[in-house]
Parts: C-alpha cells; structure tokens; sequence
C-alpha cells in the first residue's frame, strides 16, 4: 500500500484539515471514502488526541490516526469520525493528567465526558489503527 501525502492545513475550530495531492477536504472525516462493500461505519463521533510539540511518540501516532483516516477499501471506514488534536502544554489540566501517558486518545461520549482508549503500539499498522479506533466507535 503506498502512503498518502499529507498537509495539515490550518486548524478551523480545533478539527484538523487536511490536504491530499492538493485536494482540500473541508474536515477529516470527509476525507476516508468507502468501497460500497464496507460495514456500516461507527456512529458520528469524535476522537480527542491529547499530544504535545517534540514528542516522537505522538507525532508517530499522528501520522498513522491521519492515514487511517484517509484509508479507503476497509471494512473499517472511520468517515463519520472527527479528530481533535489538544496540545496539553496550553492546559494545565491537561498536561498534569497526561504528562506522563502522551500521545493519549479519547473518546467522546455523547454526555461530553471522554473515555480514554487503551494506548496503541508504536508497532501497528495503519489498518490496525483504523480497525481499533473504528471498533472503540461500533458498541
């Protein structure tokens, strides 16, 4: 599988935009497409990526959440999913509950609450990826 050339464009209202070949897609849920053959994708959602500058880790995860998002031809289609990047250097909150844990994902629950995700190995794939976050979605 050849890896997609990304651009994170500027953010609008803490959801990230990216551009594909030059193609803007309004939010990144827009951008995965499906084959018509996929499963019915996860409830509309949102997925909060707590991360900070200089970390390796999360600039990996980052790029992986990204691909997974635009893969297409899966049965794990994440299109109806939106992903938040928090920077938790500009929230104390948020930097003394994650510190020590980046890059850490969460879930929205429909309350606002969020509900953190098991930690996803460096090691994964990018269908691996797409399929764990798909499946924190389908419950």
């Amino acid at each position: 599988m050849a890896a997609a050339a990304l651009t994170v464009l500027p953010r609008a209202a803490g959801v990230l935009r990216l551009s594909q070949h030059g193609r803007a897609a309004s939010r990144l849920l827009c951008a995965a497409a499906g084959d018509g053959e996929a499963s019915p994708a996860p409830r509309a959602g949102r997925l909060v990526l707590y991360t900070k500058p200089g970390c390796c880790l999360c600039d990996g995860l980052k790029e992986k959440l990204h691909a997974a998002f635009l893969l297409a031809g899966t049965p794990y289609s994440l299109a109806s999913l939106e992903l938040q990047e928090r920077d938790i250097t500009t929230n104390p909150d948020w930097e003394q509950m994650y510190q020590y844990e980046i890059p850490v994902l969460a879930k929205v629950l429909p309350d606002g609450s969020e509900e953190k995700l098991p930690r996803l190995s460096p090691r994964l794939s990018v269908e691996l990826v797409q399929k764990k976050v798909f499946s924190a979605f389908d419950q």
